[in-house]
């Protein structure tokens, strides 16, 4: 979700890193800094929002030095601020550090700090790090880098330095990647190759519980008790524009694969096992509201709307609180009901969209309280919030939504688990088996996505069909929805989402030998109406296309084309159905040769009504 970039050699130290900081702009932040070691000091500059606002910073305070780290933050604690950006200090201002990822047991460290007398001036997790690297050092930074990630509980990749050791970087990982650049007399570290692709494709890359150190000649990897680790330099090929996404043509393509990690981010640090409870830092309910709710709306737009039906079901189930969805650019123009025990919940991935912060202040004036889902720390529907949850998804650049709307899905199922047991009407036994489901769903999608390749064989015989339609029912009527929207969005292909139970009300008279109907068809308490309307298509000529969790003998008689996903808890399976719909939205967009990542006429944040 950051960028890190780190320099030891003969050049300028601070040309470099803002030169490595640019190219990782198209990843997203909130701030940016850097520190050199000049002239045996450590100096620091940082900034709120874009580098440009930086370089405006160092032009009134330049710095110059050979070693040097510098950090973009999508901030994940604290809000965006000079102080919360990185590079953060000890308290003796000789050490910093750089890192992403999310430490667990900050608050815990960070009380043992304080109390032994360590000056916190940030909000950050990141914080705990430097000072603990202060605490353990004793003249070797790579042993006090090694103490202090005994300590930690979480992710992370990181860069170290200090100012008595002007000569060496120090690097870990444990989650996040983290790649060393290896140069001539000079080398590189980067949480992505294209901060440092146009000094060298020559790559060493750190592998879990790996520290590296780093000098102007040489690389010494370690385990974490010290064990040295011989590493073989890889040669990347990419061109620089290919860097920025990895190696995959699109951007979108990218952050359909970029869901499991997403997914992981968004669940840690907010369930504890050992005591069964959620954890959502920034919202803090008085129990007499959460006791006395009587009802909840969302509000949304485009496919954080489809995140906010499946958000009724799950509300509702787990919480036991009336639940209703409303368009956000539909919302303020009637005269909506709301009071003072209502709770108004607004998905937005930017948190700037137009309709759905209009709906927000309408929802405020009329004496509800606020709840946002967002991934943007600091944007204006948080700031209007009087609670946020923060879907950890890392920024998205293509416009149709795929990690972003996973990542919601996922905060909306923690928030209703949260909402039930503080109202009293959800099991701890329940709560738990879903969180144990949750915990193994980023192994599940990398599944899926290890299977694209069929998906893509199955594109290959339908992207040259102009009509789809996408049923399901009940909580995958959403995903139904979600589907012919990526479809439509991507290929621009007419797609149409429809409930199931629906079809014989209208649909069904489109129905041919030309028209792909796509079905979820899960195990659940609807499986067999699901297949009767499958058998209701093929009586009328059409093409079945079922994503399903079995292999029931029934379902393959009435279903041309299978693709099949992990069983899981039935409130899971649609963020589990929805990658597959993803990757063949994807390939058919490819086979017709569209404009994947910048679709015609469509925005990535909509601000305009």
């Amino acid at each position: 979700m950051c960028g890190i970039v780190g320099y030891i050699g003969p050049g300028n130290a601070t040309d470099i890193l803002l030169e490595g900081l640019r190219r990782l702009e198209y990843r997203g932040y909130d701030s940016a800094g850097i520190a050199v070691i000049s002239d045996g000091d450590l100096e620091i500059r940082r900034s709120v929002g874009k580098i440009i606002n930086l370089d405006g910073v160092i032009r009134e305070k330049p710095l110059k030095g050979t070693t040097g780290v510098g950090h973009t933050r999508w901030a994940t604690h604290g809000k965006p601020s000079e102080e919360n950006a990185h590079p953060h200090r000890d308290c003796s201002g000789r050490i910093v550090v750089v890192h992403n990822g999310i430490i667990e047991n900050y608050r815990a460290l960070r009380q043992d700090l304080v109390k032994n007398g360590h000056k916190m001036v940030s909000e950050t997790d990141t914080e705990v790090i430097v000072h603990l690297a202060e605490t353990h050092y004793a003249g070797d930074l790579v042993e006090a880098v090694r103490k202090t990630l005994r300590e930690l509980k979480g992710v992370y990749a990181l860069t170290v330095m200090h100012a008595d050791h002007p000569n060496m970087l120090v690097a870990a990982r444990s989650g996040p990647p983290l790649v060393i650049g290896l140069g001539e007399g000079e080398m590189f570290v980067a949480s992505d190759i294209p901060a440092v692709l146009h000094h060298t494709r020559q790559f060493l890359y750190l592998e879990d519980e790996q520290i590296a150190t780093v000098t102007a000649e040489a690389v010494l990897v370690t385990d974490l008790d010290g064990a040295e680790i011989t590493m073989e330099a890889v040669t990347v090929p990419w061109d620089p524009i290919l860097a920025e996404k990895g190696g995959y043509k699109h951007f979108m393509h990218k952050e359909i694969h970029e869901q499991p990690q997403a997914l992981a981010d968004t669940l840690r640090g907010r369930y504890f096992e050992e005591d069964g409870k959620i954890t959502l830092d920034d919202i803090d309910f008085e129990d007499q509201f959460i006791e006395e709710m009587e009802r909840c709306i969302i509000v949304a737009c485009g496919t954080s709307w489809h995140a906010g039906l499946v958000g009724q079901f799950l509300i509702e189930e787990l919480a036991g609180i009336p639940t209703s969805v409303d368009y956000g650019s539909e919302f303020r123009y009637r005269n909506p009901i709301v009071g003072n025990r209502t709770l108004a919940v607004a998905i937005s991935q930017s948190g700037e969209t137009a309709d759905t912060l209009a709906a927000v202040r309408e929802c405020r004036e009329k004496g509800a309280s606020i709840l946002s889902i967002c991934n943007v720390v600091g944007s204006m529907i948080t700031r209007e919030s009087d609670a946020v949850l923060y879907t950890h998804a890392g920024p998205e650049i293509g416009v149709a939504s795929t990690k972003a709307f996973t990542t919601q899905l996922v905060c909306l199922i923690l928030f209703a688990i949260y909402l039930g047991r503080r109202r009293g009407v959800l099991s701890p036994a329940r709560a738990g088996s879903i969180m144990d489901s949750l915990f193994s769903l980023p192994h599940h999608v990398e599944s899926i996505v290890e299977g694209e390749s069929a998906i893509e064989e199955l594109a290959s015989l339908f992207y040259h069909h102009s009509d789809f339609l996408y049923l399901g029912r009940g909580i995958h009527y959403p995903i139904a929805l979600e589907g012919a929207l990526k479809l439509k969005e991507i290929s621009y292909i007419h797609a149409e989402g429809y409930p199931a139970g629906e079809m014989k009300h209208g649909p069904i008279a489109l129905i041919d030998e030309n028209m792909p109907v796509l079905f979820i068809a899960t195990r659940d308490h609807v499986y067999e109406k699901v297949i009767s309307n499958m058998e209701e298509v093929k009586a009328r000529g059409g093409k079945v296309i079922a994503v399903t969790d079995h292999h029931e003998e029934s379902l393959r008689e009435c279903a041309d084309h299978l693709i099949h996903i992990p069983a899981t808890d039935p409130l899971i399976t649609p963020i589990l159905a929805t990658i597959p719909l993803q990757l063949f939205a994807y390939h058919v967009a490819v086979l017709k040769g569209t404009d994947v990542d910048q679709p015609r006429n469509l925005a990535k944040s909509v601000t305009v009504e």
